[in-house]
């Protein structure tokens, strides 16, 4: 456990990804979301690098602040999506965060949120695959915990002692982002890595038999970089098609290509291992596209895009699978595969969902959530009444 820091301050995107490599030299890994090429993804919102030194002026944490102004005012909600990336073990975590507040505020912050990236419970494959199976359970907080996590309800504790505020929202989708995550563990619990067969034997009947078919049908699944000499083909405007017509398909509002090129570039120029695409191609129709990000040893599936022609051949269990092996290769310690809500009623539209998910033999992982710290209490009531209203 490390001593509580002296200060923070303001530090260049430079010290902040330096102190990111030494995390993950070191076995580490923090949200992509707390990265400083983040900040150029989204423009809307103003950044800033902030770092806790020791005594010594050594850094010893760094998060990225996004600070979002008030309509005709000099006061912004300062945002921390999935961080600070500081020593959360601490046992005075309120010496970190109070120099923290007091930073903040000075750059003209009304209040703070902040998304500790804390684990509090975790439930098994087959404990969802039982809950959505059982009439009676109808969210995922009604079953017992395979595991509860000890540092989370330290860390909730402490908020709450301080004044925070628990942003949740119905189904554990939070005002920005998600509370329940599902995920598939590429270490025991000794700490060795599994490898890729037993990663594949935990996985469903269902997974294994479309991973196969897949193969069988001749899916080919390729990366390397938008538009890179191996596969010219593979750019980013051939995942935004096929994002657009899943979200026709699914219903949803697509991000415009715009977001995506500005996405790959940044996070590249930062990282060249940063992010990759994968295409899945069939007789050379294009079947399935996807993006994943790897921190250190955190690997996440990020977007996903399918044709709604060629279902049968399963480009998006190859597509999946692939992104898996390459995790297992970089010696990452999970594979995320991102949000999901807490339902488990099997007539919620929200269920299919994390039934894709649950077949790939991972856990559901609940985390603190995002939590609020009003620092104007006048002006932080003004915002949140404005959005209770949108």
């Amino acid at each position: 456990m490390s001593e509580t820091p002296a200060r923070v301050r303001t530090i260049s995107p430079d010290e902040h990804r330096a102190y990111l490599d030494r995390v993950a030299a070191d076995g580490g890994s923090a949200s992509f979301l707390q990265t400083p090429a983040w900040a150029q993804v989204k423009p809307e919102w103003r950044p800033e690098s902030i770092g806790w030194e020791d005594a010594s002026g050594d850094l010893v944490g760094v998060a990225l602040v996004l600070y979002r102004q008030l309509p005709r005012l000099k006061r912004y909600l300062a945002y921390l999506p999935e961080g600070p990336v500081i020593d959360w073990s601490a046992p005075d975590l309120a010496g970190w965060l109070d120099p923290m507040a007091a930073h903040l505020r000075s750059q003209g912050a009304f209040g703070i949120r902040i998304g500790p990236p804390v684990v509090t419970r975790r439930w098994t494959a087959q404990q969802v695959k039982d809950g959505i199976a059982d009439d009676a359970v109808t969210t995922l907080t009604e079953l017992p915990p395979a595991e509860r996590g000890v540092e989370g309800a330290r860390v909730l504790s402490t908020l709450r002692t301080h004044g925070w505020r628990h942003q949740g929202a119905e189904g554990g989708f939070a005002a920005g982002q998600p509370q329940y995550n599902f995920a598939i563990p590429l270490r025991h619990p000794d700490g060795t890595p599994r490898t890729e067969d037993e990663v594949l034997a935990g996985m469903n009947q269902l997974w294994r038999r479309n991973i196969k078919k897949a193969a069988k049908a001749g899916v080919e699944v390729t990366t390397d970089g938008p538009g890179g000499p191996e596969h010219p083909e593979n750019t980013v405007e051939a995942f935004h098609e096929l994002y657009v017509e899943t979200a026709e398909r699914d219903h949803f509002t697509p991000r415009p290509l715009g977001y995506f090129r500005t996405m790959v570039d940044a996070l590249s120029a930062e990282d060249p291992d940063r992010i990759r695409l994968w295409f899945a191609r069939h007789e050379g129709d294009l079947v399935a596209a996807t993006i994943a990000i790897r921190v250190g040893t955190h690997a996440w599936y990020s977007y996903g895009a399918s044709t709604t022609h060629k279902r049968e051949v399963r480009g998006s269990n190859a597509t999946q699978w692939a992104m898996i092996r390459d995790a297992i290769a970089a010696k990452a310690d999970v594979y995320d595969l991102r949000g999901i809500t807490d339902t488990l009623d099997a007539n919620d539209s929200h269920v299919g969902l994390i039934q894709f998910k649950v077949g790939t033999g991972g856990e559901a992982v609940e985390y603190v959530g995002e939590w609020d710290l009003p620092l104007r209490r006048a002006t932080y009531a003004a915002f949140a009444l404005y959005m209770s209203r949108r």
